[in-house]
């Protein structure tokens, strides 16, 4: 068997799945409209390369802040300062509103769970 570690990387390991592309392009265009696979694998690049773009910019952020996660302030903070400011104020309040549901989530989570966890809990809010 051929040891996987030692394979070059190429630039399709860094890109997003094919198959992904394809169904949001297939989701987003009319159902008549049909792209090539070449058109297909254009915008796999171009996605991809955009989110490495917004990424490094991010990463430069933590690093800076001596950091090692990015977060959704760090992205959103990346296109900002990249210009694609237009995008901010809605990705903001995505974030916001996805902290909200992972919080609520999470205390369902823990009602759920075991009486005593359930009355920490309640100690807690009181």
């Amino acid at each position: 068997m051929e040891d996987q570690s030692k394979k070059p990387i190429t630039d399709y390991d860094n890109y997003l799945p094919l198959a992904n592309i394809g169904r949001i392009i297939k989701n987003n265009l009319p159902k008549d409209v049909k792209l090539s696979k070449s058109s297909k694998e254009t915008l796999q690049e171009c996605v991809s390369e955009f989110i490495s773009f917004i990424t490094s910019e991010a990463n430069d952020k933590c690093n800076l802040e001596k950091r090692k996660i990015i977060k959704g302030e760090d992205i959103i903070y990346a296109l900002n300062n990249l210009g694609f400011e237009k995008y901010c104020p809605i990705l903001e309040i995505y974030l916001k509103k996805y902290k909200q549901s992972q919080s609520n989530n999470n205390a369902n989570e823990i009602n759920e769970e075991s009486p005593i966890k359930k009355a920490k809990v309640e100690e807690n809010v009181e």
